[in-house]
């Protein structure tokens, strides 16, 4: 997992806060196929615009993304790092951030041993959602997952979190309506 500072500076017993978790591909991002660089990154439209809405409103902004291409060889788990590390810096430059990275590198069918199996948090499995929620001390009831697939949908379902289905157009018009 990789943090921002700013989520993590946070007092002990500060009541319960709110998430906006986000999908990646496909939600923050053109969906390329085990996409690994950033020269290949393409952001949604509005999906920066989105991020620091939720930002301004309190909200913190948790990517959770399944990174199956880590099981099946295509790229190392610093590559998702890097990816994440490459979307903050863009985001800082229009004011906005995502204050944790989870992902899954797990995916039953990979080629490396120690990633090819079935696990608790590659999506839809509620795993990478319920260790931000332990992590952040979130209320989950006043907490949304965006994402474009049923996986996502799935996902936000199991782990007791409001759904927002992206499904095209603007990521901030959406998240607006949904998060007010």
């Amino acid at each position: 997992m990789a943090t921002d500072a700013r989520a993590q500076a946070e007092p002990e017993g500060t009541p319960c806060r709110r998430a906006v978790f986000f999908d990646r591909d496909g939600t923050l991002n053109v969906d390329v196929h085990y996409l690994h660089r950033p020269e290949d990154f393409e952001w949604i439209p509005g999906a920066r615009e989105a991020i620091r809405y939720v930002n301004d409103r309190g909200f913190l902004a948790i990517l959770v993304t399944n990174q199956s291409g880590v099981a099946r060889g295509f790229f190392p788990e610093r590559d998702v790092v890097r990816v994440y590390d490459w979307m903050n810096g863009e985001l800082r430059a229009r004011g906005a951030h995502l204050d944790a990275l989870y992902y899954c590198p797990h995916h039953p069918e990979g080629s490396v041993p120690q990633y090819a199996k079935a696990c608790a948090c590659r999506k839809p499995a509620p795993g990478l959602v319920d260790r931000a929620c332990r992590d952040f001390s979130i209320d989950r009831a006043r907490s949304y997952f965006v994402g474009d697939t049923e996986t996502d949908m799935e996902c936000a379902r199991r782990a007791c979190v409001r759904g927002v289905r992206y499904t095209g157009g603007s990521l901030l018009d959406l998240v607006r309506r949904a998060v007010g």
